[in-house]
């Protein structure tokens, strides 16, 4: 997918300005509420007519104010997921499913509706009252029936919002899944961070209807650690728990983490701030911390006024932030070896 955007919107005292070109199949766009995300999601999907500027999707123009091209929403073919789902009270999951595949010509009916039900794990649920449904369900639903839309793009509007983290991660790896499968080109709309890692490779950062910067997703939050008050988060995939004592050990990097949790499945996601990796030159001799990682330090960053340390753990990388002070004491060069120190208490399950 290549998208070249040049736009201009004003909502009474929100002014929405805009000019950028990109190119992917993940493409995410990150800011607060009130940033301009949804402003631009309605102006692509063309629910939103925009003041002036261009829109021109894989070549052809959707919107062009200065030679009066307005290409209505049924024919741009671009399908879109809200933050509520938006089903048919009136009918069941199937049908649901199927209100947009049936309304398109044969020819168009690239996606066979069993194999995207396998993809999402719909089968149980097919006959179901829509009612019924957990809200994991029903975004599940309505992400299958965009799909079955068999769109050129599909624009996903904080669509996991209102989830609980339980929900949430799970139907990530369903919509990654989805999308891997199908070949449909994404754009992504979140305020959350970790959503964006997980889900984009390239992120517009926007802030009061403003383009701020252009990115890869890790590339922002890295530029973020010293702004927020969690810091960095890493993202760590741990398999297979076994008890160790009251606690709970993985193996990672060759290397064994020792956690309070034990992960819901065999596999789970983690997450630890880097705020909670605290680094040591020389090997300690003593430590309440379970955790006493070897590494390599990677690479050196900045961000706000923080230094970020990325490590090298065995082939696993970890991110640890530092004040400037604490990095000149500890003389940090890239390549150093250096021990990393951390809680078992730190790690969140996602």
């Amino acid at each position: 997918m290549k998208l070249e955007v040049a736009l201009e919107k004003r909502l009474g005292d929100f002014r929405f300005s805009a000019v950028f070109a990109v190119a992917g199949r993940r493409i995410g766009v990150y800011g607060k509420s009130g940033s301009g995300k949804s402003t631009l999601m309605g102006m692509l999907a063309g629910l939103v007519r925009p003041d002036s500027g261009l829109i021109r999707l894989d070549g052809e123009t959707l919107y062009d104010g200065g030679r009066n091209v307005l290409i209505p929403p049924e024919r741009r073919r671009i399908a879109v997921v809200f933050q509520h789902a938006h089903l048919f009270p009136h009918l069941n999951v199937r049908c649901n499913l199927l209100y947009g595949y049936k309304r398109l010509p044969r020819r168009d009916r690239r996606i066979a509706p069993e194999a995207l039900g396998e993809v999402l794990g719909l089968g149980p649920l097919l006959e179901r009252d829509v009612a019924t449904l957990s809200g994991g369900e029903r975004r599940r639903v309505a992400l299958g029936r965009a799909v079955l839309a068999c769109p050129r793009l599909i624009l996903m509007d904080e669509p996991l919002t209102g989830l609980d983290d339980g929900s949430k991660y799970r139907i990530i790896p369903d919509l990654k899944a989805v999308f891997a499968e199908f070949g449909i080109p994404l754009i992504f709309i979140s305020h959350s961070l970790n959503e964006m890692r997980l889900m984009t490779d390239d992120v517009l950062l926007f802030d009061e209807g403003r383009l701020i910067s252009q990115s890869p997703a890790e590339e922002l939050a890295r530029s973020l650690m010293g702004s927020r008050q969690a810091g960095y988060i890493n993202l760590l995939s741990l398999e297979r728990p076994r008890p160790a004592d009251d606690l709970w050990a993985y193996d990672w990097g060759g290397q064994q983490l020792i956690l309070t949790e034990r992960a819901a499945r065999k596999s789970a996601l983690f997450q630890l701030s880097s705020k909670d990796v605290t680094l040591f030159k020389g090997r300690p001799q003593a430590s309440s911390a379970r955790n006493l990682l070897s590494c390599r330090v990677a690479q050196i960053f900045e961000s706000g006024n923080r230094i970020g340390i990325e490590l090298d753990c065995g082939g696993q990388p970890l991110v640890s932030q530092l004040v400037r002070e604490a990095a000149r004491e500890l003389d940090i060069r890239e390549g150093a070896e250096i021990y990393a120190i951390i809680k078992a208490s730190a790690f969140r399950p996602l």
